[in-house]
């Protein structure tokens, strides 16, 4: 009777070890055993924060800032005007024989090269500010990826945790069992096997969850992974705007912007190799002095090459490809994101259903099952292996859970990069 009691009281140990259904869906998630100490009592990092610091600390974000910044320079430069020239010229090394010329000269741009030359400067600006805005939709949606990931693991180890807790106090149990010769010593092996296995998990999902950890961390320039634990957003299953307001959407994504302005900068480019086209004229005035005869006289001159052999012919065909190219690749990128829109807003609303069908049905189902079955090892309906079985099942589901809910926030972070997704965004509480 003694270790009759002492089982039932197993079974009620590890039936409350285990999170409710409701914890695992509306509760903060709580630390894994073997995080620092430091995590369990410091302030959660939430969601908006995690993309906030990436966002003002990224490493390639700057990088691509200071394109911008690079760019501006560059329109800057192209709207200066040329350099004047002075020279000085002497012939003859004898004093009262030689002629000394002083002249200033001045290139005289035609054909409109520096409207040219400033107009592809502002469209490389432009397209600098594009790739920054690409970068930028890119880090939110990666950020939001690794946040999630990493919200995953720690959800897994928790899970984990659980499961070797239970684990240990059924090899404890079985092996009372054993000692007072109430079962054979195979249960005390499945047991042991069982809380091996746990422990392994356990093992696996802390190495799982430092990693997410430090691939989160990187995305603001640190090296040593994040220390916080992660607070998960409120659950929103609201369903996104049709797949076809959000493909009309597309012409607005970051990329599609960026596709036009590449094309444009290559347009403006062809502009200025037509403008080369054109000779320059150089302007010359300057005075010369004759010692021999001791008189001074104005110098006039124009130069003016001779487009005989160069006319910058090769250097229009290459931009006027490149130009066809880009228009070429605008297409290209239109049907990409088309394609890559329509792939996210499918996986989005089959995650949205497996969410929704396993905290609604498939979930509370297999807690109602577990809680039988310790109900009916109490009263001696069931053996202990059936409650272990019930507990492993559950703790499946639930890791499942984890999973679907996981992947229908990575399924709407993809759907971000490129459209504004409205009510699909989650950072947005929308209760279910």
């Amino acid at each position: 009777m003694h270790s009759k009691y002492f089982v039932l009281g197993a079974a009620v140990l590890f039936a409350q070890a285990l999170p409710s259904a409701a914890q695992m869906t509306a509760q903060p998630v709580l630390p894994g055993a073997t995080q620092q100490s430091s995590m369990a009592t410091s302030a959660p990092l939430t969601l908006e924060q995690a993309v906030a610091k990436a966002l003002a600390a990224n490493p390639t974000l700057r990088a691509a800032a200071l394109d911008v910044a690079i760019a501006e320079g560059a329109r800057r430069q192209a709207g200066v005007f040329r350099n004047p020239e002075v020279s000085f010229v002497r012939e003859g090394t004898q004093r009262g024989t030689r002629t000394q010329t002083v002249q200033l000269s001045q290139v005289l741009e035609l054909g409109g090269k520096r409207s040219a030359r400033i107009r592809l400067a502002e469209r490389e600006r432009s397209l600098a500010e594009g790739n920054l805005g690409v970068a930028r939709t890119d880090l939110r949606a990666d950020v939001t990826t690794a946040y999630f990931d990493a919200l995953g693991a720690q959800e897994r180890l928790q899970v984990a945790q659980a499961s070797l807790d239970v684990a240990s106090k059924a090899a404890y149990a079985a092996e009372r069992r054993v000692a007072a010769g109430r079962v054979s010593p195979v249960e005390q092996d499945r047991a042991g096997v069982a809380q091996a296995t746990a422990r392994l998990e356990l093992a696996q999902a802390q190495s799982e969850l430092s990693i997410a950890m430090l691939t989160l961390a990187a995305y603001w320039g640190e090296t040593i992974a994040v220390s916080q634990p992660l607070a998960i957003p409120a659950l929103d299953l609201a369903l996104p705007p049709a797949l076809d307001e959000l493909q009309r959407r597309l012409d607005a994504s970051p990329q599609m912007r960026r596709s036009r302005l590449q094309l444009e900068r290559e347009e403006a480019q062809v502009g200025l190799d037509r403008s080369q086209r054109m000779p320059d004229v150089t302007l010359m005035v300057g005075r010369q002095k004759d010692d021999e005869i001791g008189r001074s006289q104005t110098v006039l001159g124009v130069s003016l090459p001779i487009p005989l052999f160069n006319r910058n012919q090769g250097s229009l065909q290459a931009s006027l490809s490149r130009a066809e190219k880009a228009r070429t690749e605008l297409e290209a990128e239109r049907l990409r994101l088309h394609q890559s829109l329509t792939t996210a807003y499918q996986r989005a609303q089959l995650s949205r259903e497996q969410v929704r069908t396993m905290r609604e049905d498939v979930l509370p189902r297999a807690q109602r099952v577990f809680d039988a079955a310790v109900t009916g090892f109490e009263a001696g309906k069931f053996s202990f292996l059936d409650v272990l079985d019930a507990q492993r099942t559950l703790l499946q589901i639930r890791t499942q859970y984890i999973q679907a809910l996981y992947d229908r926030y990575r399924a709407v972070a993809h759907l971000g990069r490129y459209v504004d997704t409205d009510g699909a965004n989650p950072n947005n509480r929308i209760s279910p």
